[in-house]
């Protein structure tokens, strides 16, 4: 009987020299912090790609770059800090969350020391906006957030999605693994919340200088963009309730 093909593999594209990297993930989610995040450090990194992970579970989307069609789901390394990302130009399905668990753990796993996972979580207002706490699977991973100053998660909780099951996959496996979660808009891609997260926690964990002005300009531009519109609804609020002349009942 033949065995069965899994329904997600890694595809090398390249050497890594990198010696033991941290593994951090992009994936999108809540906010798009993390995707938001991990894309800036890939680009300001000048990462390579080292390869893709690819699936019949994936939506069927062609992504493409600089006039080429790339995988939608894509590796990064480089040596300078060691680092990996793993990025995504489209949301996992549900379907495909343990497949892909599964391949970063069978055929990624030795190819970093560590990972680190980003998940965004709805703020309550805009105070809490950017807000990090940290949750590991070890004790040495909970030493590392508390030397990085990062605060540790006081209540209790629990991540969905595709980072949850990464995470999950992670501490089941042994995995050294920490989560970052960071609060973000609950409407809108939130580039201030990716730039904080990069600054308060990445950076001291990962011990690398990240250049977040492009994301603080973005976040500038949103929050004009959110003040054009909230003062046009209150225009067009006024208009409404201004008395119609000449009309009698």
């Amino acid at each position: 009987m033949t065995p069965e093909t899994p329904d997600v593999t890694f595809h090398r594209s390249a050497d890594l020299d990198a010696a033991a990297p941290t593994l951090i993930e992009g994936l999108p989610g809540h906010g798009l912090v993390a995707s938001i995040a991990v894309d800036q450090i890939t680009d300001q990194l000048g990462l390579e790609q080292y390869g893709a992970i690819r699936s019949d579970t994936l939506p069927p989307v062609a992504s493409f770059t600089d006039g080429l069609v790339q995988d939608s789901v894509r590796v990064y390394g480089g040596s300078d800090p060691d680092i990996m990302t793993l990025q995504s130009d489209v949301p996992i399905p549900e379907d495909a969350f343990l497949d892909l668990s599964q391949c970063v753990l069978e055929e990624l796993v030795e190819d970093f020391n560590r990972a680190i996972f980003l998940a965004g979580a709805p703020a309550q207002s805009e105070e809490q906006q950017g807000n990090v706490v940290g949750v590991a699977t070890t004790n040495d991973r909970k030493t590392e957030l508390e030397e990085a100053d990062i605060a540790l998660a006081e209540e209790d909780g629990a991540v969905s999605g595709v980072t949850g099951a990464l995470i999950n996959a992670c501490y089941l496996a042994s995995v050294p693994a920490a989560l970052l979660l960071v609060r973000a808009d609950p409407r809108l891609p939130d580039p201030a919340a990716a730039r904080s997260v990069i600054e308060n926690a990445l950076e001291p964990l990962v011990e690398f200088e990240i250049d977040t002005s492009e994301l603080q300009e973005k976040a500038e531009e949103i929050q004009r963009q959110k003040q054009q519109v909230a003062q046009q609804l209150q225009q067009a609020q006024g208009q409404q309730e201004e008395p119609v002349r000449g009309m009698f009942r």
